[in-house]
């Protein structure tokens, strides 16, 4: 067996693992719903929201991952943007409040940060989560992310198997210096972009401005200009005959991923990386990334001219370049068997869930192969009477998406690329406060 079917079915493995079960996301509206009781019952949150974003929004969760939390509060139809004091605020009413609820762990208050927070871990499976206030940017960021792996599954695919080898070399935590998931995200979009044939464009091709400053007015009008303006691009990409078809394999797509950014810390001297406009760019000729003030810099395609990659320090660059030396060099090799590729691009325990003939599951039992995922609209009724069926529509969507990327994790060996179908609208739901 050559040493790319090997690693194809490797990475396949890995997926298994990492894909969440109907449990996990079941887990996650229950927390989401146990944050609302404790919301309702703090005066200052009347009429507030709770919306979930990030990961678990953009479908880019693992079984494991975390989840992100924002409470909107409440300023008529037009978007609400409370200043820095006032969020620290109401995380302080919010901390009081989950204080006497207890039953949570490691519960910490970042007033300071760029974006104040609130984080603790939930008594359902010790699930960490991050709380903001008022942050739509993150949301709409989230929403932006599912639909682009809508254009191809391996997209979804790549992001995770990306994030689980970073976590298993210690380069995908931010606090120590190194990435954080979302500009691991945005090199997966990147290499997307500028791979042989191109499977993604320049992001300026699905949304043309710089969405940060779009996010004015009336809510429900902005958020439905930003989506058709989405959809309606990413369903011209996707439908131009035209356009060069790239079939590589996941194998190979996750290769030439570690052999493009093996040399980073030197490239990033002198070069940004830029998902807006799908290339490199000289740092010294962009005046939007002056003075040169980071170790690397990935712009946030959709908050410019932030860096999504400020975290990372420069001692650390070289640890993450040679990780990502180190493993293109070993997979490339003969060297490599099962056992060892396990190794290099997974953690112990997702390892350790491969190599035994049974997965334990949350509730006890087991499977053979943890199945994909297919969350089902009903199972979270009842915990979301009022809104159920404001959230049914997103979470049919999802499903959609779950049974394309079962469809890709089969049909990889095949080198065939697939487009999931665009959705009309999307609607994520929205548990407002009494």
């Amino acid at each position: 067996m050559s040493a790319h079917i090997v690693l194809d079915h490797v990475l396949k493995d890995i997926l298994k693992v990492l894909t969440p079960l109907q449990a996990d996301w079941v887990i996650r509206f229950e927390i989401i719903e146990d944050l609302r009781k404790v919301v309702e019952s703090v005066e200052s949150f009347r009429g507030a929201t709770i919306e979930p974003f990030g990961s678990f929004v953009s479908n880019l969760f693992t079984r494991w991952g975390d989840l992100d939390i924002s409470i909107e509060l409440p300023n008529g139809s037009h978007i609400s943007s409370a200043g820095k004091k006032r969020k620290q605020t109401f995380l302080g009413d919010l901390l009081k409040a989950l204080k006497m609820k207890g039953g949570l762990r490691s519960l910490q208050f970042i007033s300071h940060a760029r974006v104040p927070i609130l984080k603790f871990k939930s008594n359902r499976q010790g699930i960490s989560c991050d709380i903001s206030i008022d942050n739509l940017l993150g949301h709409m960021k989230s929403k932006l992310l599912l639909w682009i792996s809508m254009m191809d599954g391996r997209f979804r695919d790549m992001v995770l198997l990306v994030k689980e080898w970073a976590k298993a070399h210690k380069i995908n935590n931010s606090k120590t210096g190194t990435f954080n998931s979302y500009s691991l995200s945005l090199l997966v979009i990147f290499h997307f972009q500028t791979c042989d044939p191109a499977i993604f464009p320049p992001l300026k091709d699905i949304y043309p401005s710089n969405l940060v400053d779009d996010l004015i007015g009336v809510r429900a009008d902005t958020e439905k200009l930003i989506e058709e303006t989405c959809h309606a691009n990413i369903k011209m990409f996707i439908s131009n005959r035209f356009r060069p078809k790239n079939r590589k394999s996941l194998s190979q797509l996750f290769l030439e991923f570690l052999e493009k950014f093996r040399d980073i810390n030197t490239k990033a001297a002198v070069e940004g990386i830029c998902p807006y406009n799908g290339q490199w760019e000289q740092i010294y000729n962009n005046t939007r990334w002056l003075p040169k003030t980071y170790a690397i810099f990935i712009e946030d395609p959709f908050e410019q001219p932030a860096n999504s990659a400020r975290s990372v320090s420069t001692g650390q660059l070289s640890k993450i370049s040679e990780a990502f030396e180190s493993t293109h060099r070993k997979l490339i090799s003969e060297n490599m068997n099962r056992n060892s590729l396990l190794q290099e691009l997974a953690q112990p325990h997702v390892s350790q869930f491969i190599r035994a003939p049974m997965i334990p599951s949350y509730n006890g039992g087991h499977y053979h192969h943890p199945p994909q995922p297919q969350p089902q609209p009903q199972v979270h009724r009842a915990k979301m009477r009022p809104q159920s069926q404001r959230h049914s529509h997103f979470q049919r969507k999802n499903q959609e998406s779950h049974s394309n990327n079962k469809t890709n994790t089969s049909s990889n060996s095949s080198n065939t690329s697939r487009h999931v179908q665009v959705p009309q609208r999307q609607q994520v739901w929205r548990q407002k406060v009494q």
